[in-house]
């Protein structure tokens, strides 16, 4: 029987950047703990505008779990799906624990991810695509 490369789930979501300027500000920490995973904690507060970058990565969770149909149902956690970017700059999503199996279970192969941010808002879109026999 012949594979195809499969769309199974798209996502996207918009995140207003003062949101996470309000919540940097009051010192949120357990939210940034809660939700970002340790390196991209390190990564954001790297950047002299990191609200934005927080802000991004947080609507790639969101539009991660749009895309998987779960919402933070099924064992979904926000620290199990991780923002990376690789050697040229590129960004993706690891996923891991429940997140990844719940990948796994939907048939996903490859997720696309591509973000975007301005001083006012930050967006995700996710693609996710697999094959099916």
């Amino acid at each position: 029987m012949e594979t195809s490369a499969n769309i199974i789930g798209i996502g996207i979501d918009l995140v207003e950047v003062q949101r996470m300027e309000k919540i940097l500000a009051s010192q949120h920490t357990h939210f940034l703990e809660r939700v970002f995973t340790p390196e991209e904690r390190t990564y954001c507060d790297g950047k002299p505008h990191k609200a934005q970058h927080y802000a991004a990565r947080f609507a790639a969770k969101e539009a991660l779990m749009k895309a998987l149909g779960t919402g933070w149902t099924a064992g979904i956690t926000w620290a199990e799906i991780e923002v990376r970017r690789d050697a040229m700059g590129k960004p993706y999503l690891t996923l891991h624990g429940e997140t990844a199996r719940a990948a796994e279970e939907r048939g996903v192969r490859q997720i696309h991810l591509s973000l975007t941010h301005t001083n006012c808002c930050a967006a995700a879109e996710v693609l996710l695509s697999g094959n099916f026999s």
